[in-house]
This record gives structure tokens, C-alpha cells and sequence, in this order.
């Protein structure tokens, strides 16, 4: 296993849920770079071959399922966790047709997020 930590991008439009979001996948060893939404995201044309991305489901403009779509037509093939703090059927059917790898239902007061960026990675959850 590399020494060099895991990067997990964060895209989130809320600056709360972004710097704690921080705060916890960096104590849980990952290296974290965080974004204010879909445009700064996708203006960002470096982004890393190995890592996560978190993607808040409702954001101005460009929402977490469109965004999914549109690093998929980019071939970015990063695994994506989809939050949200209202998910119901029509989310979860429609996440995975997007790119989505996973969704998760904020508030994530347990080891969920971090356990499925494990799993995403390809590691141990």
C-alpha cells in the first residue's frame, strides 16, 4: 500500500459541510481538496488519476447528478459518493444511470463516508 494518502475531492456548496467534511476524512488519513461547487470543479483540469470524489446532490447551477454526468463525458473515472440530505427512490434509481457509485444520506454521524471511500478505493472499509 502507498504511503502517500488517498486524495478525496469534496464538492459541496454549504462552506460548513465543506470544512467539516475536511476535518474528518483528514483524521481518517485521506488528503482532502475542496470545492465550492460543479463549475469550480470542472474548471479544475488537474485533477488527480487516483482518489474519491464527494459530491453534494443539490448545489446551484449544475446539480451532483449532472455533474457526475459530465466528468463521465470527460472520462474522469473517479468513483463518485453522491450526499444528500433528501434522497428517495427516484435519486437512488437515477444516481447509478449518472455515474454515481454510491449515495449517502446526510447527516453521516457514523464511519459511512469514510467506509465508502474505502470501499471505493478498493481497500478495506
Amino acid at each position: 500500500m502507498s504511503s502517500t494518502p488517498e486524495t478525496v475531492l469534496v464538492v459541496d456548496d454549504d462552506a460548513c459541510v465543506r470544512s467539516s467534511l475536511k476535518f474528518i476524512l483528514e483524521m481518517e488519513g485521506f488528503q482532502v481538496q475542496l470545492y465550492d461547487g460543479s463549475a469550480a470543479l470542472l474548471a479544475d483540469h488537474e485533477l488527480p488519476e487516483r482518489g474519491c470524489l464527494v459530491i453534494d446532490y443539490r448545489m446551484p447551477g449544475v446539480d451532483g447528478l449532472e455533474l457526475a454526468k459530465r466528468l463521465r463525458a470527460q472520462h474522469v473515472a473517479l468513483p463518485i459518493i453522491l450526499i444528500s440530505g433528501c434522497i428517495d427512490d427516484q435519486l437512488r434509481h437515477r444516481a447509478p444511470r449518472s455515474g454515481v457509485w454510491r449515495v449517502l444520506e446526510k447527516p453521516m454521524l457514523d464511519t459511512s463516508l469514510a467506509d465508502s471511500i474505502r470501499q471505493a478505493l478498493g481497500g478495506p472499509a
